[in-house]
């Protein structure tokens, strides 16, 4: 059988396990998550959210998939929630795999919600966590179960919400000074927030690979422990939300932005994904031969098996179709504008152990065959790991199902033959190039999630984008005030 995801230890198996773990409670805290991937929730008495279990679900207002994540409504009405159908109530479906309890806010026990139809009490077809358990259910289907590890890089400042509104967001102090990558000492001047996020994690049942110092002022970087793929995501949205928690009781304010400062390096949410099968073997690795495979397309994936290869071929295919998922933001584009200079792949490339590709290839002979994957560079730390996630599975299960080809050249090959650099697919530069590349009709984003969600999201971008283009910033203000 293959599994779609792992429950945290302690989850009920149950409703009936429910009364003897919460027989000390008095209320219950529940979440879902936006398309922004903003959590949004509340606490529920314990009687009520008894009743919630047991009849299935609870109303949730439908208007946290009808406003921007300031609650501001879209700028134009899209399908869930709008005036006509009075921004009602979807369905909120308790998930009780995901219990947990909070150990910073007194051990409250915590559970995450998934959104349905009120009508027809199917998935919601803008829900991330149902977009990505769909996505694993597609990939069940062919007896291939999703791994995945998420990795953020974050800028930490000595500030707190009120002092960054009182400061206009500028001059905002950073938690160390100066350029200190891996370095133990700059951790010792922070040490107890620092410590905090490791330890506070495990007990939130959010288990971490490496948790260190990254380049630039203020920044950490932590890595998320592999596991499946429903359960990476809700791993990595949780460990935003402990971390911004853990922060403000220590006076810290970490920030997810992608390129919070234009002179230095951006913040990363790398990806590393693979495909097991029901035995557990990794299904990307290619062990048949100590040379490597011999029908392999590139030098780069002899030891990627046919399987890998296709799956691979299907990332970079919809790639540039499906940018809106993996750079959600206005501001996610200015981290890649840098591209190689900070590690930021603008363009489809991959390559073996390369950092420099939008897609990294892990595999023997610098990686045992068990940890044989992909790692996706491309998204910033301001992704939402859903919509991630679900983007490159469905891109991958595609190829698979078309037997793709790789036919795209690995990166050495530019890097060894500068002349050959004009045939490197360039991704799109904006928001509003992404999200018109992905609303055309026909794109791959819409073959492989539909079009009622590419129509939702899209829309959801398209507001991103006119509040941006109607945006006057400082720089316009300083360079053409005076001159102009």
């Amino acid at each position: 059988m293959v599994e779609i995801s792992i429950p945290t230890e302690g989850a009920p198996k149950s409703v009936e396990d429910l009364p003897a773990i919460l027989q000390f409670d008095t209320k219950v805290k529940v979440a879902g998550i936006d398309v922004d991937g903003v959590l949004r929730g509340k606490y529920m008495c314990k009687d009520k959210f008894l009743s919630s279990v047991s009849t299935g679900a609870f109303g949730f207002c439908s208007v946290i998939f009808g406003w921007d994540m300031h609650d501001m409504v879209y700028s134009r009405e899209l399908g869930i929630s709008n005036k006509q159908n009075g921004y009602r109530d979807v369905l909120a479906k308790i998930d009780l795999s995901t219990f947990r309890r909070i150990p910073w806010d007194n051990n409250v026990p915590f559970f995450l919600v998934s959104y349905l139809d009120p009508v027809t009490q199917v998935p919601l077809y803008a829900d991330p966590r149902g977009v990505l358990r769909t996505a694993c259910e597609q990939a069940a289907a062919h007896n291939f179960s999703c791994m995945a590890g998420v990795e953020y890089e974050f800028f930490n400042f000595k500030e707190t919400p009120q002092s960054v509104a009182e400061k206009h967001f500028t001059n905002l102090s950073p938690l160390t000074p100066g350029m200190h990558g891996y370095s133990l000492l700059r951790t010792q001047l922070n040490q107890d927030y620092f410590n905090d996020l490791f330890d506070e994690s495990l007990k939130f049942r959010i288990d971490i690979e490496g948790h260190h110092t990254e380049t630039g002022p203020g920044v950490l970087e932590t890595a998320l422990a592999y596991t499946h793929a429903l359960r990476m995501a809700d791993n990595a949205i949780l460990y935003k939300f402990l971390a911004k928690s853990i922060g403000m009781k220590h006076g810290v304010l970490p920030s997810f932005m992608a390129k919070p400062w234009g002179n230095l390096p951006g913040c990363s949410g790398h990806t590393h994904i693979s495909l097991k099968d029901t035995t557990g073997q990794n299904l990307f690795a290619y062990t048949d031969n100590p040379n490597g495979r011999p029908d392999a397309a590139f030098q780069d994936t002899k030891f990627i098996s046919l399987i890998g290869e296709q799956f691979l071929a299907g990332i970079l295919d919809g790639l540039p179709d499906v940018m809106p998922m993996f750079v959600p933001t206005v501001n996610g584009y200015k981290r890649l504008a840098g591209g190689e200079a900070f590690w930021a792949p603008n363009a489809v490339t991959y390559g073996y152990d390369s950092r420099g590709a939008a897609v990294r290839v892990i595999s023997a002979p610098s990686a045992p065959p068990a940890a044989t994957r992909f790692e996706i560079r491309v998204p910033g730390a301001d992704m939402n790991p859903y919509f991630v996630l679900s983007s490159i599975f469905r891109l991958g299960l595609r190829g698979i199902e078309q037997e793709m080809q790789l036919t795209t050249p690995p990166i050495s090959t530019y890097v060894d033959d500068p002349s050959r650099k004009g045939e490197v697919i360039m991704l799109p530069t904006s928001l509003e190039e992404a999200t018109a590349r992905m609303m055309r009709p026909g794109s791959v984003a819409r073959q492989v999630f539909g079009d009622e969600f590419v129509n939702h999201f899209g829309g959801t971008r398209e507001h991103e984008v006119m509040l941006w283009n109607s945006a006057v910033t400082n720089w316009e203000v300083e360079r053409y005030l005076e001159l102009a």
